[in-house]
């Protein structure tokens, strides 16, 4: 993954993203402002950002789960026609996250070729890596945030239209969930499909099913993670179901089982993919197209595998 160091940009980072023992480590996202109600600092960053129809872009890629993330919280919202969208395309180049030139895949405010244009703009001597999502003050010209999990919360706090994410009387749970799911499925998946030993995907892959199961579990006693309210933990979960059997299951080595053959988490799956406007997030064709893009390790010849087929619109049964 592409890097910027000191303003510049760099096509492969020159520090490993696996530790000695072949385990994967996530790099910490590095700009951390956030969107408040009255424009004041929030946990991180600076202030001077207020919940403003119309002031703020998200850069993003279809088949990015974090960016999912955030595309989820705009629709959950109401803010779909608040806050602007760019798409990066569906495979990065040397150049990394990268737009074309026109389409559904261009870049409209800067007419950008690539993402690390976009953080060239953050700093002259930016640092760190050139990632999705990106939210973008169009009013200020800066980037408030590239931490998902930041932006999710913001939105929902900040906000007062569509629905409440993090209710306060959940949140002890809902920060519980989001812990678990986060370390051993969302990043979970990632830590099997990128480990350099046998040991570290053992690790991993183990904990990625052992956390299914508890999910599996639960939806067997509530309808959502924490109760009968669809929450932040729901949406944060959703992206790594939505990519699991098509890409996951295979490009990542997680098969011990498909999303499929959970009987719970599967109903819950086509139930959130069922709601409003939710489909119109996913791009099962793009998640293939970028999973199985060429790579060293994963997939040296690029081949992107013809199925499988997942019907996400068949009745969940739910109620």
């Amino acid at each position: 993954m592409g890097l910027m160091l000191n303003g510049a940009y760099l096509a492969q980072d020159p520090q490993p993203d696996t530790r000695e023992d072949g385990e994967f480590q996530r790099t910490k996202s590095t700009i951390r402002n956030w969107i408040t109600r009255n424009g004041a600092a929030g946990p991180a960053g600076e202030g001077g950002f207020r919940p403003e129809p119309g002031r703020y872009h998200l850069f993003l890629a279809w088949n990015c789960p974090w960016a999912h993330r955030a595309l989820l919280a705009r629709l959950f919202k109401g803010l779909n026609d608040d806050i602007g969208v760019s798409f990066a395309a569906p495979r990065r180049t040397s150049d990394g996250w990268v737009f074309e030139k026109e389409g559904a895949f261009a870049e409209p405010l800067f007419g950008a070729a690539a993402l690390h244009e976009i953080y060239a703009r953050v700093s002259p001597a930016y640092t760190g890596r050139v990632t999705v999502p990106v939210l973008w003050d169009l009013e200020r010209g800066v980037a408030v945030s590239n931490e998902s999990a930041d932006i999710v919360r913001m939105l929902d706090q900040s906000y007062d239209s569509g629905i409440r994410l993090y209710p306060d009387d959940l949140a002890a749970e809902i920060e519980r969930w989001n812990e678990r799911i986060y370390n051993t499925v969302n990043n979970g998946v990632y830590r099997a499909g990128f480990a350099r030993t046998q040991d570290a995907y053992g690790r991993a892959v183990v904990e990625v099913f052992d956390t299914l199961d508890a999910i599996e579990r639960q939806l067997g006693k509530t309808r959502y993670l924490t109760g009968d309210m669809f929450t932040e933990a729901d949406l944060r979960l959703f992206p790594t179901l939505a990519r699991f059997d098509v890409a996951y299951h295979y490009a990542f080595k997680c098969n011990i089982r498909r999303l499929q053959d959970y009987g719970n988490l599967w109903a819950y799956a086509r139930e959130i993919y069922q709601m409003t406007g939710v489909a119109d997030t996913v791009r099962f064709d793009i998640y293939k197209q970028g999973y199985f893009s060429p790579s060293p390790l994963r997939n040296p010849l690029g081949i992107v595998p013809a199925g499988p087929e997942v019907d996400w619109s068949r009745p969940h049964g739910r109620g």
